[in-house]
């Protein structure tokens, strides 16, 4: 049997901007940068919804449904977190205030497990065309990132659609890079 080769990106697997969502990356204490980025692309582009999407690493996808949903679980069972609700109503009313005056149609996704496929399973259930996400704050952040690969690098290089990476924090260019 031969070795998988995964599929490439081809100019027949574009989905077109308009008429199509855009997902987007949400943390915990995240810049509303990311979110207006995401509206004014939304705005510029014709897209049909903004999916904002949190994905919480403590829980694993037990069903994904085709609407982009999931029924999850903790990975530790005897570990169970009884506070992943109230993570999801925080971050749920965070997107609330993002989008309060805003005229894009949203929504908001709970998922669980590794951010790049719980983000690309959402995206190809939604038929997006781009992810908007953020880049990570804190030298622990940086060091982490360069060892394991950013989420915004990971869906770059694991699946078709653009990925529209939005700066929260820059270095001056007289001081170190988060790499140096």
């Amino acid at each position: 049997m031969g070795q998988r080769v995964p599929p490439q990106p081809d100019p027949s697997r574009l989905t077109d901007f308009a008429g199509h969502p855009l997902v987007v990356g949400v943390v915990a204490d995240q810049a509303p940068l990311v979110a207006l980025t995401a509206v004014s692309l939304a705005r510029a582009t014709g897209a049909s919804a903004i999916y904002f999407a949190h994905v919480d690493t403590s829980r694993y996808a037990d069903v994904e449904h085709p609407d982009g949903t999931v029924r999850h679980l903790p990975i530790d069972p005897d570990l169970d977190d009884e506070l992943w609700p109230e993570r999801e109503d925080a971050l749920l009313r965070t997107v609330r205030e993002w989008m309060d005056d805003q005229d894009v149609p949203w929504h908001f996704r709970y998922l669980a497990g590794r951010p790049d496929r719980a983000l690309t399973h959402l995206a190809r259930a939604v038929d997006a065309a781009a992810f908007v996400v953020g880049t990570h704050v804190g030298h622990h952040r940086r060091i982490a990132d360069f060892v394991n690969g950013s989420v915004p690098m990971q869906l770059s290089h694991r699946q078709h659609r653009p990925v529209v990476v939005v700066p929260v924090s820059v270095v001056d260019w007289e001081g170190p890079a988060p790499w140096e």
